[in-house]
């Protein structure tokens, strides 16, 4: 990497962080958090009057050698965007540990180091904090995430308009990621399931500043660029 390149990938996470600033505006801003855990009063997760759907099969601690899968490696922006999100929302309680579900998606960032830190910490916001993942694995607890839809936004349009030269890596996109975020667990000897939308953006640069795909910053949980 070239000391030219530094610059460059810094301010992209300005433009980034101004670009989320001007749409949060305009649409009204809000973390919407995710339920991290049961309450009190519900004994664990409650079940949604939402038609079943098939849960994904997850790695068993018991025969797994003890490593996730990295996310695929490709220069195909859209394939690359769908395999993050799913990494992503994706997770069992009972078969690894909450670290390593977040080390996977910062293997994949980007790889000169520069946005290394802002990424882990979009990451830690995706997850359920420490308590809360020791209280959702006494239900056995996982989560999946079903994909409706997977596009461009409009507003990444203006957001490259505006960009001056050298603000953005080459190769770079937004791809917003729209569907439903599943969890089930067992409470006592039921199994209850939950579902709710869920929205956000990814942030990727590609070729030809990479020779593959990697994942730059991601949007707050349903505050994604539109």
């Amino acid at each position: 990497m070239t000391n030219t390149q530094r610059p460059h990938r810094r301010r992209l996470v300005v433009l980034l962080a101004v670009t989320l600033a001007v749409v949060a505006a305009l649409v009204g801003v809000g973390l919407y958090g995710l339920v991290l855990a049961p309450s009190p009063d519900a004994g664990g997760p409650r079940a949604d009057p939402a038609t079943p759907v098939a849960t994904p099969t997850l790695p068993n601690p018991s025969s797994s050698p003890g490593v996730l899968p990295a996310i695929r490696s490709t220069t195909d922006a859209e394939a690359f965007a769908r395999d993050a999100a799913e990494a992503l929302i994706t997770w069992d309680t009972t078969a690894f540990e909450l670290s390593e579900y977040a080390q996977v998606i910062v293997d994949a960032g980007d790889p000169s180091g520069v946005e290394t830190a802002a990424l882990a910490s979009d990451v830690r916001s995706y997850f359920p904090t420490a308590d809360a993942w020791a209280q959702l694995r006494t239900y056995g607890t996982r989560q999946w995430v079903t994909i409706d839809d997977i596009y461009v936004p409009a507003s990444w349009d203006d957001a490259l308009d505006q960009a001056a030269e050298g603000d953005l890596l080459p190769g770079t996109i937004a791809y917003t990621i729209s569907g439903t975020r599943h969890r089930s667990g067992t409470v006592g000897t039921e199994e209850q399931e939950t579902a709710r939308p869920i929205a956000f953006t990814l942030f990727i640069a590609c070729a030809p500043s990479f020779d593959e795909c990697h994942l730059l910053r991601l949007s707050e949980v349903d505050n994604p660029l539109r």
